[in-house]
């Protein structure tokens, strides 16, 4: 399949941007044609907004930008809304989100990583490989709204790593009761506003605002059929510990028909992600289970299929909910952020969601 779709991304310059723009890196479809920034680092090149005064580099992401897209000119919202695209990427907060997605949708398809409009009833969480038909909604999203384009978001990063891995269970046992206590890394909390240095060292932060609610609902959303979330409960603590990239959850699951640690990890083995084949960005498995009771370790697992693969550990009977209890890891940074989104709009793209425009 040969693209070649001319992609703009709003909040280049903050990390989720980054992470964005690294996942885009000599992307086979993709072309970087524009990138947007806030007012301060309007009218400058990206490679000069991502140097502080200083000199020193502000660049947090993986690798280093090629040289073609540190000269590209940061521009504004308005003026990246101008701009002849056929997908934009919107890595920014969610205040600026609710203002700007939606601008950007009456003309162009966006893919996601805010959270602003994941529950709206016309918008659908997308993890390519666990619930594709819900995409559908997208074409009523379009005609209800009168957009030419569509809004799109990925999951929460602590959301993503536990609905893939109980997508399978769900299927085939019919989930019941979700517990989770999530150890997430400190890259999930960004560079500003987040985790400081002497919070987390030696140490555990035992709640993240807004983070468990993001969790609960969303995988519900996401395993439910469309317009009706999954009936199951869901009740999750989320923590953030010492590790830099990573998210690991201890996950404790009833479910509606009998299951124990074998039959879970067979329907586990045996959950294929055969739509995902031939995407750029898709790893040859999006869900692996480890026999090693030492694993998953975020610093050894974390980059499975180049940090998109989900791995599973430690499974075992549950008797106290009648059903199953392991480890999940996943890697925030890439399948729960820039990487996955890349990867949905992959997806987007070979379905004939995103078209070349004119």
């Amino acid at each position: 399949m040969t693209q070649n779709l001319r992609v703009g991304v709003l909040g280049a310059t903050g990390l989720a941007g980054q992470q964005v723009l690294a996942a885009l890196e000599r992307h086979p479809w993709f072309r970087v044609a524009a990138v947007g920034a806030s007012e301060s680092s309007a009218g400058k090149s990206l490679g000069d907004a991502l140097r502080d005064p200083s000199g020193a580099s502000r660049w947090f992401a993986e690798g280093r930008p090629d040289a073609s897209l540190l000269s590209l000119p940061c521009l504004n919202d308005e003026q990246l809304l101008a701009q002849p695209l056929d997908l934009v990427f919107s890595a920014v907060s969610k205040e600026v989100a609710e203002v700007w997605e939606p601008r950007f949708a009456e003309r162009v398809p966006v893919v996601s990583t805010a959270s602003a409009f994941r529950y709206e009833p016309d918008v659908p969480i997308l993890i390519p490989g666990v619930n594709d038909a819900h995409a559908e909604a997208l074409h009523d999203q379009r005609r209800a709204r009168g957009w030419r384009g569509f809004i799109a978001p990925i999951p929460n990063c602590t959301t993503t790593g536990l609905a893939v891995s109980l997508k399978p269970l769900h299927d085939a046992f019919g989930v019941r009761t979700v517990m989770m206590t999530s150890l997430q890394a400190v890259s999930g909390a960004g560079r500003h506003g987040g985790v400081l240095a002497l919070d987390v060292v030696d140490n555990v932060i035992p709640f993240i605002p807004g983070e468990e609610e993001k969790v609960e609902r969303e995988t519900k959303k996401i395993l439910g059929h469309w317009g009706e979330p999954a009936p199951f409960a869901v009740s999750c603590t989320c923590t953030r510990v010492n590790v830099t990239d990573g998210h690991l959850e201890t996950v404790f699951v009833g479910t509606e028909r009998p299951i124990d640690s074998a039959t879970a990890t067979d329907a586990m083995d045996r959950f294929g992600v055969d739509g995902l084949k031939g995407l750029p960005s898709a790893p040859d498995r999006l869900l692996q289970v480890t026999t090693d009771p030492f694993r998953p370790q975020p610093r050894r697992d974390r980059n499975a299929g180049d940090g998109m693969t989900v791995t599973v550990g430690r499974m075992r009977d549950e008797p106290a909910l009648r059903g199953v209890k392991y480890v999940v890891l996943s890697h925030n940074t890439k399948l729960g952020a820039g990487k996955g989104a890349v990867l949905l709009a992959e997806w987007l793209t070979r379905e004939g969601y995103i078209e070349r425009g004119g």
